[in-house]
C-alpha cells in the first residue's frame, strides 16, 4: 500500500507550507537544541504536532541520498496537483499564463522552475503524466515552498492540453533556437499565453511546435552556448510578466 503522505524537508519549504497549508502538514520533526521560531510558532498556531529529536533519528527519517534536512522535517499530504481543465477555463481577469513541460525530466529543474513561477506570480505550470518528473520530495525541496503558490497540473498528453488552451483562448508560444524564432524582446506578447519549454536536449518535439502560434528565442551575443532550462524559463516569464503590465 503507497504513504497517504510524502517526507518535506528543509526550512523554507516547511515554514511555507506550515503559511500557506497548514492542513496538509501532518507532524513537524525537529532537531534538538534547533532555534527556528518562526516555524515552532506556526506549529503551535495551527495545532499542529511536532517533537524533538536526535540529529540520529532525524537522519534516519530522511529521504533516500539526501544530505542536509537542515534540521527539519514533516509529514505532509501527498501532493495534490490542480485539474487543468479548471485553470484553462478561469474568466479573463483570473487566468495565470502556464508553462506547459516538454520532457523536463531533472527534479532540480522543475523545482526550480515552480519557484520562478510563484515569485512572478502570475503563472501555473503543466506537466506530462510520462517522459517527466514528477512533483515529488526532491522536486518540493528545490521550490522551497513555490509549490504553494502556482498551480501545477498532470495532463495525460501535453499536446492535447495545448489544443484545449488554443481552444479557450490561449496563445502559445514555444521556446526554440536558431533562424525560426524571433528574439523574445522583439515579439508582441498575448495574452494569456501559454509558454512551451523543451527538454535540454531534444527541445519540444515536432508534434507540439505545429500547434505553436509564436516561436521566440532569447537573444545571445556571447558565447555559443545556450541556458539552462530553468534559468531560460525565468527569462521568458521576465518579458511575459513584463509586457502584460504594460498593457495594464
Amino acid at each position: 500500500m503507497a504513504k497517504n503522505f510524502i517526507v518535506l524537508y528543509g526550512r523554507n519549504s516547511i515554514r511555507e507550507r506550515l503559511k500557506a497549508d497548514p492542513a496538509s502538514v501532518k507532524k513537524v520533526f525537529l532537531r534538538d537544541n534547533l532555534n527556528v521560531s518562526q516555524i515552532e510558532e506556526l506549529i503551535k498556531e495551527n495545532n499542529i504536532p511536532s517533537e524533538r529529536v536526535s540529529s540520529e533519528r532525524l537522519t534516519s527519517m530522511r529521504p533516500a541520498k539526501v544530505k542536509d534536512l537542515q534540521g527539519v522535517l514533516a509529514r505532509v499530504n501527498r501532493f495534490k496537483y490542480a485539474p487543468f481543465d479548471e485553470l484553462v477555463r478561469k474568466s479573463n481577469k483570473a487566468r495565470k499564463n502556464i508553462i506547459f513541460l516538454d520532457r523536463i525530466s531533472d527534479p532540480h529543474n522543475l523545482g526550480v522552475i515552480i519557484r520562478i513561477a510563484a515569485c512572478f506570480g502570475d503563472f501555473a505550470i503543466v506537466i506530462p503524466k510520462f517522459n517527466s518528473c514528477e512533483v515529488n520530495e526532491t522536486v518540493l525541496h528545490v521550490a522551497s515552498g513555490g509549490d504553494n503558490y502556482c498551480p501545477i497540473c498532470m495532463v495525460p498528453n501535453i499536446s492535447n492540453a495545448i489544443v484545449r488552451a488554443k481552444e479557450q483562448g490561449y496563445c502559445i508560444m514555444g521556446t526554440l533556437v536558431g533562424d525560426e524564432a524571433a528574439d523574445i524582446d522583439k515579439i508582441d506578447i498575448p495574452s494569456p499565453v501559454g509558454l512551451v519549454l523543451g527538454s535540454e536536449g531534444a527541445g519540444i518535439k515536432q508534434g507540439i511546435k505545429r500547434h505553436l502560434d509564436l516561436k521566440a528565442r532569447i537573444p545571445m551575443k556571447g558565447a555559443d552556448l545556450s541556458f539552462n532550462v530553468s534559468i531560460a524559463c525565468a527569462i521568458f516569464c521576465h518579458e511575459i510578466s513584463k509586457k502584460r503590465g504594460e498593457r495594464g
